[in-house]
């Protein structure tokens, strides 16, 4: 399985910004595509964005035009920029790849959008 490890979560005020990153042990990044979800307490995983290897992204409905996902294959690392933030973004936000049917995750980090 490919490790995957989240970064830059934290506490943000209503209208911030925060840039999450997701750096993946792959020789093979470049093939895959890679996929940012959620969940927030007491409610169900949510994709929320995804970028194939080519490049091009789809966004949930409740994230677009105020979430970015991005790549850099050479630093094996892709992006969630996330600016706008409301209450509802709070959640554990978790990095995915599927690897021949095989599902890899992060740990997940914490964004927590409160005044």
């Amino acid at each position: 399985q490919v490790q995957l490890v989240e970064s830059g979560g934290g506490l943000v005020q209503p209208g911030g910004s925060l840039k999450l990153s997701c750096a993946a042990s792959t020789t093979f990044f470049s093939v895959y595509t890679m996929n940012w979800y959620r969940q927030a307490p007491g409610k169900q995983r949510e994709l929320v964005a995804r970028i194939i290897s080519a490049g091009a992204t789809t966004y949930a409905d409740s994230v677009k035009g105020r979430f970015t996902i991005s790549r850099d294959n050479a630093k094996k690392t892709v992006y969630l920029q996330m600016n706008s933030l409301k209450p509802e973004d709070t959640a554990v936000y978790y990095c995915n790849l599927v690897d021949r049917g095989a599902a890899s995750w992060g740990q997940g980090t914490q964004v927590t959008v409160s005044s």
